[in-house]
């Protein structure tokens, strides 16, 4: 989840091409959805990601697939400084509001184009900067994030760490009420959205 554009969706989908045993399902807009096997600290888990649309016409439709969703990944361009804002004004609301036992992360995307020349030109004429990784891990400690990860899906730096933590913080809940909603469900599964 996150602010609308190609970022998120192009993290999932290259962490999924990548992995040998990924296998990809195709779902209408608002949500797209994939289907990858990790291995993690020698144990291997199937990770369900559902990539939900954040255009603001979707406000209603997005919490709709919440539901058993094991671990959220809030998702911003590290070079587009108002979805970072909308971190804090929008995403982490709509998951209190309708997820709130429920760990995420956040994640940094785009770090390739934190040092490409066009991209700091085009901030520069708007009087802004890249988003540093110091006030993604500021940001992460004051809403309440598992952790922050930073990525890229071009270079493909950071995205099977940005998995990788998620499926941790799927196995180490803070709250009694994540292993009830657990419940019966196969532990080596995890719906990511």
């Amino acid at each position: 989840m996150g602010s609308w554009g190609p970022h998120r969706t192009q993290a999932s989908r290259h962490f999924t091409v990548s992995q040998a045993q990924g296998r990809r399902a195709s779902f209408p807009a608002p949500t797209s959805a994939l289907a990858v096997s990790v291995t993690v600290g020698g144990k291997q888990y199937l990770l369900g990601l559902y990539d939900t649309a954040g255009q603001e016409d979707y406000d209603r439709l997005r919490p709709l697939s919440y539901p058993m969703t094991d671990v959220f990944l809030i998702c911003f361009s590290v070079v587009n400084p108002a979805s970072f804002q909308n971190v804090k004004e929008e995403w982490v609301p709509e998951l209190k509001e309708y997820a709130p036992n429920v760990p995420f992360l956040l994640i940094g995307t785009q770090i390739d184009l934190r040092d490409d020349p066009k991209t700091l030109a085009r901030l520069n004429d708007m009087k802004e900067k890249p988003i540093c990784v110091e006030q993604g891990q500021k940001l992460a400690k004051e809403i309440g994030a598992c952790c922050y990860v930073e990525c890229s899906a071009l270079t493909q730096k950071g995205l099977k760490t940005v998995f990788d933590e998620a499926i941790i913080a799927i196995l180490t809940p803070k709250k009694h009420t994540v292993k009830k909603r657990i419940g019966s469900r196969c532990i080596n599964c995890c719906l990511i959205t």
